[in-house]
């Protein structure tokens, strides 16, 4: 009997928007909201008792679970039906500036030149070589338009080509959740091999044999990457042998080939320690030998040059990273020595190693630069960077020896460049700056700035701003603040097509530096995880009041967004400042965090102690329930909301938004929209086709501007 009322109420609501399509935002309100069943479930941990009304929905093979959110699919149709042409003119417009027939710039390895292209019309790209020089003939790897013509998701990635040039493996995920199987294709007869690897990352690396294949399976209920196993070319993948498991539940692992093609390695990672473990190439079948053993705290990862190890690593409590180098034969942290020291002020982010040079990816006061140093020589010198909202990084450098190195460079108002720059003569060439088309975008009309608000605890708040000039700073302008703070990523200032649907129609933008990313260094994540967690929270709250206090705008016209993690930010913001927002877009929310945290059966449950906490003990988990989300739920007003979620999400479980939505319309006082959209064939990324996504930001986009009574 439940699923037929189901059915019916989808069917009325189907019609509702088909008769309805004008409707005003008061005719809204008359479309009945989706009611989830309330089926009490008591959860008891450390004496402490919470009752979950809408557990049941955690049953993705239930009937009923897939009738409500089809339900609510429909009435987030019917409660859109009026926006339906502005949804349409957002993505033919947003894909208007997209060039179609583009392709990557070449980059050149072990003799070969590959290529990336996209042909118009065409949702995947199509993945090629040429021998030897860019005027060789056109070799096609793959067209990945044609192996996803069947598939309603689809997504090829890891592709890794044997020192021979003659096979490339690559991994095939056909449901969005992240599960890979990997096959192996001969290059010379297109032949595609019969050996199929279930149940992977998609990523695997070849021995210098040319037959002996690495990779990395996962858990099949958790999908924890904990075991490394070696698979010979022409054998069945079921005698591959396994050659290392991560015992350790909150560590995953993986396994590369260094820069230098000298050995495979194996890492084991977790939020707060790694380990490694190498092996000579020339020798696949032989044993991997341990570099350093684990402790916990200590983190480090290796590149391999000339008769040297370099490990850049936290060692002696280089909060920010230092640079040590060790020989081959002696790689225990005992023997490492330092080459560049620890900086208070400096984050050292990553190197890259070059024949005759070290690049040094740095962070200092928010901002990314590259440093070059020779190897011989005292010469030492930085890239010239002349703003403040800007994204640099380096970028496909395989190449070893070679004085050229390739960086990415793009700010709030540049379209991305690819640019290589000759480290010996200091010269650089741009080979590519993404083309913005339409005739309409001129870098000039946009004004970017770097504000900097203070939060509750006197710390400074950074913050990238993007504008069109002339706007009045008098708070009638709508403003989208974005936001994600976990794990030490950092959301860099960078350009986006895209939100220029946003800005020509009167928006300001802004990025908030939070704690809980490393925008300002490693303490700056460290002040935003475990029992700092809220500083997260705050931060946003107080930048989104400073832009309010500055006249950037108001809370009638003040909009929030942020995905994942950065949907847990939202959920919190919602419950912590309700009345500062007038929306909020919450994308693949993480937000039941205490249930999930203590559901080790999830995927990457487990790997995320170090991050959250475990609440298994009493105190990280009285600190995250008075956090989460969905627990603080409360019978109030929230602002207008949109909480969009995938089907078979493997990283946060599309159950969590729809309890909390579920949770959120039965307690809330207020009239204002709420909106479940669950993609019921896509994952954590949303749809794999490169215009299917731009439909999903299109859905966002009209969400703000309806609220906003921007019609087009």
């Amino acid at each position: 009997m439940m699923k037929k009322v189901t059915l019916l109420s989808i069917a009325s609501l189907i019609f509702a928007a088909s008769i309805n399509a004008q409707e005003t935002s008061k005719d809204i309100m008359k479309i009945t909201s989706p009611k989830a069943e309330k089926i009490s479930k008591k959860l008891k941990k450390h004496g402490d008792v919470r009752n979950d009304d809408y557990y049941w929905l955690n049953n993705p093979e239930d009937e009923k679970v897939l009738a409500y959110l089809n339900e609510e699919n429909a009435y987030y149709e019917a409660v859109t039906a009026h926006t339906q042409q502005l949804k349409k003119d957002l993505f033919e417009e947003m894909k208007a500036r997209i060039k179609e027939d583009d392709e990557s710039v070449p980059y050149k390895l072990n003799g070969y030149y590959y290529i990336t292209k996209y042909e118009t019309g065409k949702d995947y790209p199509i993945y090629t070589r040429k021998k030897g020089t860019l005027d060789a003939a056109e070799e096609i790897l793959f067209d990945v338009n044609e192996m996803a013509k069947d598939y309603s998701y689809y997504n090829l990635a890891g592709l890794s080509v044997s020192e021979d040039n003659k096979l490339v493996s690559f991994g095939v995920d056909t449901l969005s959740r992240r599960k890979y199987d990997i096959y192996i294709k001969n290059l010379e007869t297109g032949e595609i091999y019969a050996e199929r690897i279930p149940l992977t990352t998609g990523s695997a690396t070849w021995g210098s044999d040319n037959k002996t294949l690495f990779y990395t399976r996962k858990d099949e209920k958790t999908l924890r990457a904990d075991r490394i196993y070696r698979h010979t070319l022409g054998t069945d993948p079921i005698t591959d042998e396994l050659v290392y498991t991560e015992n350790d539940d909150t560590f995953g692992t993986y396994v590369y080939k260094t820069k230098s093609k000298k050995y495979i390695v194996i890492g084991s990672y977790s939020t707060l320690t790694s380990e490694y473990r190498v092996l000579d190439a020339n020798n696949p079948i032989g044993d991997f030998k341990i570099f350093q053993p684990r402790e916990r705290g200590l983190e480090y990862s290796i590149s391999h040059y000339g008769n040297n190890w370099y490990v850049l690593t936290n060692k002696d409590k280089a909060l920010n990273f230092k640079l040590m180098k060790t020989s081959e034969d002696k790689t225990s942290k005992e023997n490492w020595e330092d080459m560049i020291a620890h900086r208070t002020d400096v984050l050292l982010e990553d190197i890259e190693i070059f024949k005759d040079y070290l690049v040094i990816s740095e962070r200092n006061n928010g901002l990314t630069k590259i440093r070059i140093k020779k190897w011989v020589g005292s010469e030492d010198y930085y890239l010239p960077f002349d703003n403040e909202t800007y994204t640099a990084f380096t970028t496909q450098n395989p190449e070893f020896d070679t004085k050229t190195l390739r960086y990415g460079y793009n700010s709030l108002n540049t379209p991305a460049s690819v640019i290589d720059f000759n480290m010996e003569t200091k010269t650089k060439t741009v080979l590519k700056e993404t083309e913005v088309l339409g005739g309409k975008f001129d870098k000039d009309n946009y004004e970017t700035e770097r504000l900097w608000a203070t939060a509750a605890d006197g710390t400074k708040i950074p913050m990238s701003v993007i504008y069109r000039k002339g706007i009045k700073k008098d708070g009638t302008n709508p403003l989208l603040i974005y936001g994600y703070g976990s794990y030490g990523a950092t959301i860099d200032p960078y350009f986006s097509t895209v939100r220029l649907s946003l800005l020509d129609r009167g928006f300001i933008f802004a990025i908030a530096h939070v704690r809980g990313g490393e925008y300002m260094g490693r303490q700056w994540y460290e002040d935003g995880k475990l029992l700092k967690k809220k500083n997260t929270f705050t931060d946003f709250i107080d930048a989104s009041r400073y832009l309010v206090a500055q006249g950037y705008t108001s809370p009638k016209h003040l909009y929030a967004s942020g995905g994942s993690a950065g949907g847990l930010l939202m959920g919190a913001i919602a419950n912590m400042a309700p009345d500062l927002y007038n929306g909020v877009v919450a994308s693949v929310p993480f937000v039941d965090v205490v249930t999930t945290m203590l559901d080790d059966s999830i995927p990457l449950t487990t790997g995320e102690y170090d991050e959250w906490g475990n609440p298994n003990e009493e105190t990280y988990y009285n600190y995250i329930k008075s956090y989460s989300p969905y627990d603080n739920v409360e019978a109030k007003a929230y602002p207008n909301m949109l909480v969009t979620t995938g089907l078979h999400d493997s990283q946060v479980q599309y159950w969590e938004p729809a309890k909390w939505v579920a949770k959120l319309r039965d307690l809330k006082t207020d009239k204002n929209i709420l909106l479940l959209q669950t993609n019921m064939d896509a994952g954590h990324g949303g749809a794999s086709g490169r215009f299917e996504a731009l439909k999903e930001v299109a859905m966002d986009y009209a969400f703000l501007l309806d609220l906003e009574g921007i019609k087009e």
